[in-house]
């Protein structure tokens, strides 16, 4: 099917490829779509729900039909369109969505039940019997569902994320695009010009028009070597703008090895970009779309455009005998080029009566298309004229039911394009998205003239937004063909026309979804899957909304689009997620004591973003229980050592520190003294609990703000929102420090002996009270010391700069275990604040107030703070709201369960009796029993009370005496002394 002089590709080269285990060649620059074609292969893939045989019905990646699988094992790669896939030499390609093969499809036995599975058969169809749904109907659908498979392996191949800046993004590199990108390159602009094309041109690839004299593929040749040449021009081939988003960020895919099936050490298959830009030109060109008629879906019938594009740039004939249907002067620009390159033209069809005349080929005036014939492959098509039907015998038809503009990158950002009578179609919006300047086809401007004009327009409008200079340009000689159009959606007649060829919807499952009320094109869409397939409709949803405007008797305007969303074209997670495969999805951060932790044997568990050790097993210990339990004797009875360098930490500076921190904290800070430490507790914007911790005055301006060691990231983003959105005029500043620090808890009786022996001052109560902070030197290392404790026993946390962080742990927990204690993990942690009744986002999960874990009276009522006014809302403090509570065990079963709910003692355990629920628990063996914290109807007022645990999950009931949440030490004699 080659075609002899003809098109853009490299006939010097050959290259050999495989499509479902057959040998076939082509030529450097062609598509696996056009190398088919040229070796006669029409039929490529089958529909997803009848499992139609299906061809090529484009040339660009709006393809609905000719999706293939690329690759194999690791590598494999399904759904990918044959339009857009280059060849190389050992590609292996397979069709998808068919059992055992292309050619006999078992699964074409759907096609036979069609008058079962129409609009919404899903919604009806699988209702009943009920217990059918997850034995029968719901196995069935997950086998049939999807179209190619992933191969279940690890992704082998690299993939990269890369970041761009511009003054000006031109998308789109067709005759528009160029002349926006030469106009602004010789400005001085910083440009970039992105097409999802393998080689720049557009439309002028697929075209013989000429511009100045030269053709159209030669002008852009030229065009192209100027841009490359200037060193504020990049150009990206094989690249897709997907999306727009806000601030002139845009995301693009680029392809970078798919064409030559190579993997250069490091290089990667794709590479997702964030490309933020000063101003844009949309370039974005349009889309034809067929004309819906009875089986208009068989291999061989194909757009006119992709017919010329085939022809003129890859040298192929769609058929041997071209028939050509439509309802504007693309069908006869069509039968022109086809005859010219010695192709036979049985007819021109043009559903206008007034179509000029040729006399190089009949024309059918005021015809119509209204059936097809074929097995596996198009045979004959029958014609409708004012006299009657005939039959015209023909392997390919070339139809086209007008252009529609590619306004979809403007609806991103919540845009509805408008509609054009004039051209039947959609445009963008004038300032749908802020600074992008629509051009050319994309903006309904379809001669190449227009397109050039625009472009320079467009790229003029840009710059001077930009304030830079338009340089003199003239405009290049080009085609300035007026556009006429007569509209045309749908041919009348039995049988089944095809909109959707992908998700198989006809023009009688959207008339059904009108007659069922499925009027608006949303819910239309919804019930007929109309546009939801990988194409997204870009072929079908104009005629589609079309048939149902004239369905619900609207206009076509009234009736609207539905909601273009990004990506324009698929994009593969994993570029999007470049970086975040293997341990990059799920990153390890490791303490500066990780690796002594390890040595001595310590299970290490997962606390936030990072790895801290469970417990510290010792030999004979043979659980973890055991283990727990010696440890939380150590620390109340010895000294312990824990690492908690993994807190949050921000180094909080400047004249409105204070002032900062008592807005985002309920209780005052401003007036706190140097040198001293403060529990802080802070509300988020709705007057719920965000976060605890403790803050530190260091100097007179400078303040260091420690979080929970999972809260670190959203405070830090919290505190960059309060002072940025809210509170902009403090002149205040902060940076988190969390890995600069290594600090260390030293807890027990003996906590301050050990210190003394490495601090270069011994430690006293009147010049360290519980509560204070200050410089040190730790073995002649600058350090800070903090007397707080989150043990209740006599503690404190020493910090060092991070470096030193492992040699003083090994030096900490020598000296702990020579003093009867030693290092203590998250397990025995746990158990020694539960037993003080601390809380941890177990507690302040989301959904409790200052007020319902006892702390209201920490809101102040001498300024204003985030949250304050919302947590004073009446329901927020109302009688019966359930409070944090200590449970103790009391009947025969002392087993208490976090999660667990509590209900009266007599109660029922349903959910109108629900009385509150449990948050944490531990056993405590300082007290020889479990103990737990939780949450109950006006928890204070009910202390000495009995409640009964119900776990129904785990079939767990507990009777629990209701006491005050500190089980230990509740006057804090310990914690002071």
């Amino acid at each position: 099917m080659r075609i002899k002089g003809k098109g853009l590709i490299d006939r010097s080269r050959s290259i050999p490829f495989m499509f479902d285990g057959v040998r076939y060649s082509g030529f450097e620059g062609d598509t696996l779509a056009s190398a088919l074609l040229a070796n006669g292969v029409r039929l490529m893939g089958r529909s997803f729900k009848y499992h139609r045989p299906r061809g090529v019905l484009t040339a660009g990646s709006e393809e609905p039909n000719a999706l293939v699988t690329v690759g194999s094992g690791a590598s494999q790669e399904p759904n990918v369109r044959a339009t857009v896939q280059e060849i190389y030499a050992g590609l292996e390609a397979c069709s998808q969505n068919r059992w055992p093969s292309l050619n006999f499809d078992l699964l074409a036995a759907n096609d036979l039940a069609a008058p079962f599975l129409g609009a919404g058969f899903y919604y009806k169809t699988f209702m009943w019997p009920k217990s059918f749904w997850e034995k029968v109907y719901e196995p069935i659908i997950r086998r049939a569902a999807g179209l190619g498979a992933l191969s279940g392996q690890d992704n082998v191949d690299k993939y990269e994320r890369a970041w761009a800046f511009c003054d000006l993004l031109v998308i789109g590199a067709g005759p528009a695009g160029l002349m926006a990108a030469l106009v602004a390159g010789r400005a001085g602009a910083d440009v970039i010009l992105a097409d999802e094309g393998s080689r720049m041109g557009g439309r002028l690839l697929a075209e013989t028009y000429e511009i100045d004299g030269k053709p159209g593929h030669v002008w852009v040749d030229e065009v192209q070597a100027e841009l490359e040449a200037m060193d504020n021009v990049r150009l990206m081939t094989r690249t897709s703008v997907a999306g727009v988003y806000d601030q002139g960020t845009y995301a693009a895919l680029e392809r970078v090895h798919h064409h030559d099936g190579r993997h250069p050490h490091g290089a990667p298959l794709e590479t997702f970009w964030r490309i933020v830009a000063k101003r844009s030109v949309l370039a974005a060109g349009a889309l034809e779309r067929p004309v819906a008629f009875r089986d208009n879906d068989r291999p061989g019938i194909m757009t006119a455009g992709a017919v010329r594009a085939y022809l003129n740039r890859w040298g192929v004939s769609a058929g041997k005998n071209v028939t050509v249907f439509g309802n504007t002067d693309d069908i006869h620009r069509t039968a022109r080029d086809l005859l010219a390159a010695g192709v036979h033209v049985a007819a021109v069809i043009d559903s206008r009566h007034d179509a000029p005349l040729s006399d190089d080929y009949p024309v059918l005036r005021g015809a119509q298309v209204c059936g097809s014939s074929g097995r596996k492959g198009l045979e004959a098509i029958t014609v409708r004229r004012p006299s009657g039907e005939e039959r015209i015998q023909t392997d390919c038809l070339a139809m086209t039911g007008g252009w529609n503009p590619s306004v979809h990158l403007t609806c991103h950002m919540n845009g509805r394009p408008t509609w054009r009578r004039d051209i039947a179609a959609f445009v963008p919006t004038p300032g749908a998205v802020p600074g992008m300047v629509p051009a050319g086809a994309c903006n309904g401007s379809f001669s190449t003239a227009a397109c050039l004009r625009e472009g320079i327009a467009a790229a003029g409008e840009a710059l001077a937004d930009l304030g830079v200079k338009l340089p003199e340009v003239a405009v290049p000689e080009a085609e300035d063909t007026p556009y006429e159009i007569a509209q045309l959606w749908a041919v009348p007649g039995k049988g089944r026309a095809w909109l959707d060829f992908q998700n198989d919807v006809t023009v009688k499952d959207v008339k059904q979804a009108a007659v069922e009320n499925f009027r608006s094109v949303e819910h239309m869409k919804r019930y007929t899957t109309q546009g939801m397939a990988t194409d997204q409709g870009k072929n079908s949803n104009v005629a589609a909304l079309a048939v149902l405007a004239d369905a619900t008797g609207r206009g076509i305007s009234e009736t609207g689009t539905t909601t273009f969303r990004p990506p324009y074209a698929p994009v593969s997670i994993a570029a999007i997620a470049a970086g975040a495969e293997g341990r990059g999805f799920r990153p390890q951060r490791f303490t500066t004591s990780h690796k002594a932790s390890v040595a001595r044997g310590a299970p290490m568990i997962e606390a936030g973003l990072w790895y801290r050790p469970s417990y510290f097993p010792k030999p004979g210990e043979t659980t973890w229980r055991q283990s727990c339990d010696r440890e939380v004797r150590m620390v109340r009875e010895a000294v312990g050592v824990c690492d908690v360098s993994t807190l949050g930490k921000i180094d909080i500076q400047g004249p409105d520190a204070g002032a900062f921190l008592d807005f985002v904290y309920t209780n005052m800070f401003s007036t706190l003294k140097v040198g001293r430490v403060r529990y802080g507790l802070m509300l988020r914007e709705d007057g719920y609990v965000m976060d605890d911790g403790t803050t530190a005055r260091l100097g007179q301006h400078h303040y260091l703000m420690t979080t929970t060691t999972a809260a670190a990231g959203d405070v830090m983003k919290h505190l960059e929102f309060v002072h940025q959105g809210l509170r902009p005029e403090l002149d205040v500043c902060f940076a988190s420090v969390t890995e600069q620090w290594a600090q260390f808890a030293v807890a027990g009786p003996k906590s301050r002996d050990l210190l003394n022996g490495l601090l270069e001052k011994p430690l006293s109560d009147e010049e360290w009270p519980f509560m204070a902070c200050g410089p040190v030197k730790v073995l002649g290392v600058e350090g800070r010391l903090f007397r707080i404790s989150f043990s209740g026993e006599h503690a404190y946390e020493i910090a060092v700069p991070a470096r030193y962080g492992a040699s003083l742990f090994d030096i900490l927990a020598e000296r702990a275990e020579a003093l009867g204690g030693g290092p203590y993990g998250m397990e025995a942690l746990n158990v020694l604040r539960i037993e003080k009744g601390h809380i941890t986002h177990a507690e302040i999960h989301g959904r409790t107030t200052a007020f319902d874990i006892g702390m209201g009276r920490m809101v102040s009522q001498k300024k204003d703070c985030i949250g304050k006014t919302m947590s004073e809302r009446p329901g927020l403090e109302e009688e019966g709201r359930e409070q944090l509570v200590g449970l103790k065990p009391v009947g025969e079963s002392k087993q208490l369960l976090a999660g667990a709910h509590l209900y009266n003692e007599g109660a029922e355990p349903t959910r109108v009796n629900d009385q509150g629920y449990v948050t944490s628990v531990c056993y405590s063996p300082t007290l020889g029993h479990m103990i737990g914290l939780g949450f109950l109807a006006d928890g204070p007022e009910r202390h000495g009370e009995t409640v009964k645990m119900v776990d129904g999950l785990r079939g767990v009931t507990t009777l629990c005496k209701v006491v005050d949440p500190v089980f230990f030490d509740p006057e804090g004699g310990r914690v002071r002394g």
